[in-house]
């Protein structure tokens, strides 16, 4: 039997997504050697993680705490005309490495997925239909992942801004990135190409 305290330890991050048991026991047991300060500030950011970030108001970007805006959106270099639609915050950094976009993020909180549970009510939508509105936004960048599950939230997002605002210019991501994979994962190359290659719906 294992120490309690390296049990706990392995039981801990055995929550991690893509961290088997096997791997948790490694984990663990590279802390338990490593210097204590390893383990010390490990666990200090893990417990200001949740009291020093938030989601932004206006673009559900995560920001720390004490700010009340995004810099994307706060920043007056950026076209708040122009609005850039992703599932996840992380997906706004794998865009931004680009470097060829100066508008402004919406991030839906994930995708519709009625197999997870997850329904329109459940995303950002509202809140980016409101944007739309009150920024004068002139088009929205569609660039959900390309799964089954990215595809039917765009069609849906398609349908509803079409019908409220028949001058808004709906664009989609062009189709160079691979199916299956997250917009955090496909290289700047290829993001870069789709990005440009944009087409209307």
């Amino acid at each position: 039997m294992l120490p309690k305290a390296l049990l706990d330890c392995i039981d801990a991050l055995g929550h991690l997504p893509g961290v088997g048991p096997r791997t948790a026991e490694r984990y663990a047991y590279f802390l338990f050697r490593s210097n204590p300060k390893v383990a010390e500030t490990i666990a200090e950011t893990l417990g200001a993680l949740h009291s020093g970030v938030k989601s932004c108001p206006k673009t559900f970007a995560l920001i720390d705490a004490d700010r009340s805006v995004s810099e994307f959106y706060a920043d007056p270099a950026r076209d708040k005309t122009s609005v850039l639609v992703v599932e996840e915050p992380l997906d706004i950094y794998a865009i931004e490495q680009t470097k060829q976009y100066q508008g402004t993020y919406h991030v839906l909180g994930g995708a519709i997925s009625p197999i997870d549970g997850i329904t329109p009510d459940q995303l950002h939508i509202k809140e980016l239909i409101s944007r739309v509105a009150d920024d004068s936004v002139k088009e929205v960048i569609i660039a959900t992942n390309p799964s089954v599950e990215g595809e039917s939230t765009a069609l849906l997002l398609q349908k509803l801004l079409a019908e409220r605002f028949p001058e808004l210019k709906i664009t989609r991501l062009a189709r160079g990135l691979p199916l299956g994979v997250d917009l955090s994962y496909a290289d700047q190359i290829t993001l870069s190409a789709a990005l440009s290659n944009r087409t209307t719906l």
